[in-house]
């Protein structure tokens, strides 16, 4: 067994099993790495599974669904924060077709892989991959007219930072929208409480949410509305993306046998519970706001 398989073992069994310590966004992303439940791309979302039937078809139809919510079109010049391994930047190239996309990641090995894709697809001239940070933008002043972050906002330390920088580097009349997770409002049933507050911290734990990102939907709209936010919007969309997600997975387990052995013990265990019940705590909005 070479050094890099002992250090990926202990590396997922420290991350799974141990409740004293977490990792590290880009420690995460690098133990997973190309570990994507999609067959045909590198997404790394859960989908909207309204109108789709595999996790390809999901995940897409999520990227797409942020881009039309957001209205993108020719002349947009996109900010993509978070952008994964680029593949909803192909295809927003490709579908939407906005002038520019700039994208900002903080984990290096996806950001390689995800140039990489780009220049395999032919549009490096107009996707721009770059690495740096959410919450410290090296964009000019009021020089975008579109921010997305896909299920990569509740990393941020913090989300109130990330807005901040957003209302910064739009132009006015600029929009702003993200697909995120967020903490369901507590419960009248003080049994169903401990369920939200254990799902809630299991995932929060391991895929290292800061404490200052958890708060609910109206919190969320206040805290853009402070950022100088207007025509804000926030929809829970948890009912197409959780429970769906959550049938799919546990009816096609051929997922499972691509991943790590530690992590196939949880993803089995997890499958082995209801969806109403493993995912009590999550919410998933999208959100919309503009710039004024």
């Amino acid at each position: 067994m070479s050094d890099d398989t002992i250090d990926r073992f202990f590396g997922y069994l420290n991350w799974l099993f141990n409740p004293f310590h977490g990792l590290k966004t880009t420690e995460v992303y690098d133990l997973i790495g190309t570990s994507s439940l999609t067959e045909n791309a590198l997404y790394l979302n859960l989908g909207y599974w309204r109108e789709a039937n595999t996790i390809d078809e999901a995940s897409e139809a999520l990227a797409l669904l942020v881009a039309k919510r957001g209205g993108m079109g020719p002349g947009d010049t996109v900010l993509d924060c978070g952008y994964g391994f680029g593949d909803q930047d192909i295809l927003w190239m490709r579908n939407m077709k906005p002038e520019k996309i700039i994208g900002l990641n903080i984990t290096s090995s996806q950001v390689e892989r995800a140039r990489k894709s780009v220049a395999d697809a032919g549009l490096e001239k107009s996707i721009d991959l770059r690495e740096g940070s959410a919450t410290g933008m090296p964009i000019d002043n009021e020089s975008i007219d579109l921010v997305v972050s896909v299920e990569s906002a509740f990393h941020y330390r913090t989300r109130e930072d990330f807005f901040k920088e957003t209302f910064r580097v739009l132009r006015p009349g600029g929009r702003l929208v993200t697909a995120d997770i967020v903490p369901t409002e507590n419960s009248d049933n003080p049994f169903r409480r401990i369920e939200q507050w254990f799902s809630w911290n299991l995932v929060a734990g391991k895929f290292n949410i800061p404490q200052d990102n958890y708060y609910v939907i109206p919190s969320y709209q206040d805290k853009l509305s402070k950022a100088g936010f207007a025509h804000i919007d926030i929809k829970s969309i948890r009912d197409d993306v959780y429970e769906p997600l959550h049938e799919y997975l546990a009816k096609n387990r051929t997922f499972v046998g691509k991943m790590h052995p530690l992590a196939k013990i949880m993803a089995q265990l997890t499958l082995n519970r209801s969806a109403e019940s493993v995912y009590a705590g999550l919410d998933y909005i999208l959100s919309y706001s503009e710039k004024p």
